[in-house]
């Protein structure tokens, strides 16, 4: 079994450089027109591979010495009436950075900056958990994504 507290600690590392670091991930865009972001560090690797534009959707997995142990899969999107995206995303990547030490899935519980606010309601633990996050402007929602995740290959 996986230790889950170096589990956690390395996600917090790879989330942080990766996604959340904003233009500093390199993407690497596949042949599927997906993109994919890797981070590694000793026996972790860390795997976060998306499709979107709009709406979008992707998974996170985390390998240990080459075996996968953990995933997320999520999907969301911006609401249909916002063309600027590159502003909502940008708060989105500034609430990732402050991802929770011991439930490390996407951001902190609530987070404001301006007339922004990013909420993240979840469930469970590292070893099996599912959320949702959402964004509003001006108390108006205009970002909603699920997510699901947990431990795999453990038996």
């Amino acid at each position: 079994m996986i230790n889950k507290k170096q589990l956690c600690k390395f996600l917090i590392k790879a989330k942080k450089a990766s996604y959340a670091s904003g233009n500093k991930a390199k993407k690497i865009r596949e042949k599927d027109k997906s993109k994919t972001i890797l981070f590694k560090d000793g026996n972790w690797k860390y795997y976060d591979n998306y499709f979107g534009g709009e709406p979008y959707g992707g998974e996170e997995v985390v390998f240990y010495n080459n075996q996968p142990v953990y995933m997320i899969v999520y999907y969301g999107s911006v609401d249909k009436s916002i063309s600027d995206f590159k502003k909502v995303y940008k708060f989105l990547q500034e609430a990732l950075t402050l991802i929770p030490k011991d439930k490390p899935f996407r951001g902190p519980k609530k987070y404001r900056q301006g007339n922004y606010t990013y909420t993240n309601k979840f469930e469970g633990e590292i070893t099996n958990f599912s959320g949702m996050e959402i964004i509003t402007f001006k108390n108006k929602e205009i970002y909603r994504v699920k997510y699901i995740g947990g431990l795999v290959n453990q038996r």
